[in-house]
């Protein structure tokens, strides 16, 4: 019990490190600071947007308080500026004339007064606290029968529950994964060919993430190794001429195993500045459910969803579908120039009832469709924790419904958000076939990681159904596996296919992959099948192709093209010891391991969280941004959850 107790303690005083790290900084950083106070409790409000605005009244910078109802703008030019504060449950509040200069950095606090109006968006969608329904409203079946709210969509109206305080209470984890089985070890006299689609989504790393910082280990099939290799940002070279991404290889040793080698191949997706970028045409549709009452779901979501709005351009739009028991249009398409509008919009959403999200998907397409920018970037935001129960809800159901969506040149992101009852395999698959990423918040760094810091990246694709086959030559490689992209495997004859989906690269994505490799001589035996009677085996490659390892082809489509585009890239046999290895290729080694040590991979060999760290603390390189140092952290944190288990 005290081991227990000291080794909890000792995980929340890291996390505990990790909050503080996040907070806003003092007033020496900032060029306007202050704090949100609820006036009648003198409580503090956190996850407020507040909107600066010239002396012109046009908006110039947003930001929200944090958790402690602090909030900061920094880098602010001299001049004169006035601030406004929204919250959905506060009334407005907006003070002038604050003067900032090099001896005025002011700190500015609301006190703001509670605000419990029913939230009015349009004529066409109402969401209202009201007493028990009339007989006009048609009930849905809850486990929970206090009635907290109504939707009205139209002349239709449908009710869901929650919990008394509001609240929503989760007595079983209903969290879904999908099964994920290794991939083998082949052989490449009689299996030459590997294939498979790129993967540029994070999620799995986050959640990852998101288990451990709260005290438990993931489950196993929650661990994507590709999503953890490639949530980290690689130094490759930026690609040459009309190419959309370089590529990079190496071949080294492999840590966990001493008699196996490592191929590592990585790609760099063109880097576009914002502001080159087309148009945005982007449709929020948000859920709203019951499901999503808990902190870390709807109002984390309202949370990031500004700090993307934050970014908008003049020439973006804006539109909020939302969805519960039935969905709607809270916001009609809206430019980056009415910040405070779209703000205001999202700020008034609230959660209760059930979830029908196949409808909210339709309505959010028909809503790109019709507002649709033809040089532009068009894409549905899509942010739940996947829980749907109501109409089209089944995977297969929705996985159909947004393969048909694609095809209007609309892609889809999806942004997962809670615990509990969390629809991870659902969501992976939607992003999948809906020419998207995938990516799961788990707090407000997260969001700003993936929709500010790395927005390029999540909105704008550049190139789509990117597929990679590789051909091993069988005088050199007696055996290969890939590890990870275990869902994302092709059949060879895919790779040719050019009505065969497969992954997006977005401007400045890097996607790495690794192979394990059994080289020739190795007496370690492969499953295989039996030597076949009517085929010819190769024995061997000679003559020039002899110094070659393997070959790399890579397909992808421009965004708007139908037919794909071929490029070859040699790998030859010059392997380098891992110890001169490149930063790239050790630290992403080192977290293949870690996930191959969560999953209990029957190929981790020797693996171990001390040697993990060791290569990952070797390569952490420049981190800018704090998020190799933060891995290293992590697996500190597993290595003391996996002892106290």
């Amino acid at each position: 019990m005290l081991k227990n107790t000291f080794i909890s303690a000792i995980l929340a005083g890291i996390i505990c490190i990790a909050l503080v790290s996040a907070l806003p900084a003092g007033s020496g950083d900032c060029s306007i600071y202050g704090k949100a106070i609820d006036k009648s409790t003198n409580k503090i409000i956190p996850y407020a947007s507040l909107v600066l605005y010239d002396k012109t009244n046009s908006p110039i910078a947003t930001t929200i308080t944090d958790a402690n109802g602090d909030y900061c703008f920094k880098n602010i030019k001299n001049g004169t500026y006035q601030l406004s504060i929204y919250h959905k449950d506060f009334t407005k509040n907006k003070i002038n004339n604050i003067s900032v200069s090099e001896k005025s950095h002011p700190q500015v606090d609301f006190n703001l007064f509670s605000n419990k109006a029913p939230l009015a968006t349009n004529d066409s969608l109402v969401i209202e606290k009201i007493p028990p329904p009339p007989a006009a409203c048609e009930m849905m079946i809850s486990s929970n029968k206090n009635i907290s709210y109504c939707l009205k969509v139209g002349t239709s109206a449908s009710y869901g529950w929650s919990s008394a305080d509001g609240l929503s209470r989760q007595e079983f984890n209903t969290e879904e994964y999908d099964k994920i089985n290794d991939n083998e070890f082949k052989e490449a006299s009689k299996n030459p060919l590997s294939t498979f689609s790129i993967d540029v989504d994070r999620a799995s790393y986050s959640n990852v993430r998101r288990f451990v910082t709260q005290g438990s280990l993931p489950p196993a099939d929650a661990v994507r190794v590709e999503e953890l290799i490639n949530y980290f940002s690689y130094d490759y070279p930026q690609p040459k001429g009309n190419a959309p991404f370089s590529i990079t290889t190496e071949y080294t040793d492999c840590p966990w195993n001493k008699s196996h080698q490592l191929i590592h191949v990585g790609l760099q997706g063109k880097e576009i500045a914002l502001t080159n970028m087309p148009a945005n045409n982007l449709v929020f549709l948000v859920d709203v459910s019951g499901s999503m009452q808990s902190p870390d779901k709807l109002p984390l979501l309202q949370a990031g969803l500004r700090l993307l709005v934050d970014q908008m351009r003049p020439q973006d739009q804006v539109s909020l579908v939302v969805y519960a028991g039935a969905a709607g249009t809270v916001l009609e398409p809206t430019l980056g120039t009415e910040k405070d509008k779209i703000i205001a919009a999202l700020d008034k959403l609230e959660a209760g009832g059930s979830t029908a999200g196949g409808e909210g998907i339709e309505l959010a397409y028909k809503q790109a469709k019709e507002h649709f920018l033809k040089n532009g970037n068009n894409r549905v935001i899509l942010a739940t924790d996947g829980d749907f129960n109501v109409g089209v809800s089944s995977n297969g159901e929705l996985v159909t419904l947004i393969e048909k969506k694609r095809e209007q040149g609309i892609f889809l992101t999806v942004l997962g958000f809670g615990t509990g009852n969390y629809k991870d395999s659902k969501m992976e698959q939607l992003a999948d076939k809906g020419n998207g990423n995938y990516a799961y918040i788990d707090d407000l760094l997260e969001a700003k990681k993936v929709l500010v810091k790395e927005m390029g990246g999540t909105l704008l694709t550049i190139a789509k159904d990117v597929k990679i086959q590789v051909e091993f030559n069988p005088a050199k490689i007696k055996g290969y596996r890939l590890v990870g992209y275990e869902n994302r495997v092709l059949a060879n004859e895919d790779f040719n296919n050019d009505k065969k989906d497969a992954g997006e690269l977005g401007s400045g994505h890097t996607v790495t992959a690794i192979y394990e490799i059994i080289p020739i001589g190795s007496t370690e035996t492969i499953s295989s099948v039996d030597p076949l009677k009517y085929q010819t085996t190769p024995k061997g490659v000679t003559g020039s192709f002899g110094d070659e390892l393997m070959t790399v082809k890579f397909r992808y489509k421009e965004t708007k093209d139908t037919t794909s585009k071929l490029i070859v890239h040699v790998v030859l046999d010059k392997k380098t010891p891992i110890a001169t290895a490149s930063e790239n290729c050790k630290f992403s080694i080192s977290v293949a391991e870690y996930g191959m040590i969560l999953r209990d991979s029957k190929f981790k060999g020797q693996a171990n969280y001390k040697d993990v760290m060791a290569l990952a603390k070797e390569s952490k390189g420049k981190d800018d941004e704090g998020y190799r140092a933060e891995f290293i952290r992590l697996v500190e944190m597993t290595e003391l959850l996996k002892k106290q288990k």
